[in-house]
């Protein structure tokens, strides 16, 4: 692809996450937009999703309210500073 089909947008991520990505895409000599190109590449040419999204079995859902969503926020603040 050359440089003239290429378009900046912008998104936002989990810093935890992207950082944990590209951690990880480095390893295939991927940058984090390679990696979100063949992403999106793949979900054009499946018409959807690339992969099954479901959730673990194992996981239980709650349903957070303002107040709850800020205390996680604020415990994971926490812990990402120790």
């Amino acid at each position: 692809m050359d440089a003239a089909q290429k378009v900046r947008t912008n998104v936002y991520l989990d810093r935890a996450v992207k950082d944990k990505a590209k951690e990880l895409f480095k390893q295939y000599n991927l940058s984090l937009s390679d990696a979100l190109n063949i992403f999106l590449s793949q979900s054009v040419l499946e018409q959807g999703m690339p992969f099954e999204v479901k959730l673990p079995k194992d996981i239980e859902l709650i349903k957070a309210d303002e107040y709850d969503y800020e205390l996680i926020k604020k415990s994971e603040v926490k812990r990402q500073s120790h």
